[in-house]
């Protein structure tokens, strides 16, 4: 009997992990670019604010599309062990680092790559586990009651005045919750802005993989992943839980007011999958 490796994945999976490990760099390389073009203006209008984060989200979903051909393994408790501590590992070890100042930004693009990198590579490990479409109904309940309370009652509430308060008036080091979240360019700034969490980006690509490994069509701007992959089928890739989170940003940057992402994308998949099941039902 064959022990599972724990530090190797097979031929199929390097080559899917070098992909997104180039199409996150490209994607920092874009955040980066887009904050030198933006960075002169005068603080725009509410709605050009808006559209660039929602072209930057929309730029970030289409790193999802190479996530999907990722194909499941059979590991056990050492190989996640290893992995995850060396993500988390590399994570902070990246928000140790102190830049120069010409180099802060160029950093700060690059961890929300890591960022991104590291949720997407986390949210297909936890969809392995969904063998049957049902069970994501308790994750769900689980995910979004835990999500809402700390929102109203517990840390969450405290880290957004934290966050806040740090960014409109820097002083000493960032607060630590800093380290777990994505930033974007935003006009009129001095550096990137935080946007969404680590968390959220984890259960966006959990829930893209599990619509993908139950062949449920999620993609709202074009044909189905397997066209788009297989047959090379040009076109846009926003899955319904990159578009709620996209909602959910938009929604919190124009009313000034904190949503609990993770609800908000758990509502939005059960909802697009109840009507799915009432399609085919019909």
């Amino acid at each position: 009997m064959s022990s599972k490796p724990i530090l190797t994945v097979n031929r199929h999976n390097r080559r899917v992990l070098l992909l997104l490990a180039g199409v996150h760099l490209l994607w920092a390389l874009s955040v980066y670019g887009l904050f030198l073009l933006v960075r002169p203006l005068h603080p725009a209008t509410s709605t050009w604010s808006l559209l660039l984060l929602t072209g930057q989200l929309l730029l970030g979903a289409q790193l999802l599309l190479p996530l999907t051909r990722l194909q499941p393994e059979d590991r056990g408790r050492g190989f996640y062990l290893f992995w995850g501590t060396v993500l988390l590992g590399t994570i902070w070890l990246a928000n140790r680092l102190l830049f120069p100042a010409p180099w802060g930004v160029p950093a700060a693009a690059l961890k929300s790559a890591l960022l991104l990198f590291s949720g997407s590579i986390v949210g297909a490990a936890l969809a392995r586990y969904v063998r049957k479409l049902w069970e994501i109904l308790p994750l769900c309940l689980a995910m979004s009651l835990a999500d809402f309370f700390s929102w109203m009652f517990g840390p969450t509430a405290n880290f957004a005045a934290d966050i806040e308060r740090y960014y409109l008036k820097p002083e000493g080091p960032p607060p630590l919750i800093d380290m777990v979240l994505v930033k974007l360019a935003v006009p009129g700034t001095s550096s990137l802005a935080p946007v969404f969490g680590l968390s959220d980006w984890i259960m966006v690509s959990f829930f893209v993989i599990v619509a993908c490994r139950h062949s449920i069509r999620d993609n709202l701007l074009g044909p189905a992943v397997e066209v788009l992959i297989d047959k090379k089928q040009p076109g846009l890739y926003l899955p319904v839980p990159a578009a709620a989170l996209i909602l959910a940003v938009v929604l919190a940057q124009s009313s000034g007011l904190f949503i609990p992402v993770l609800p908000f994308i758990a509502l939005c998949m059960l909802l697009w999958l109840a009507v799915r099941h009432w399609k085919l039902k019909r």
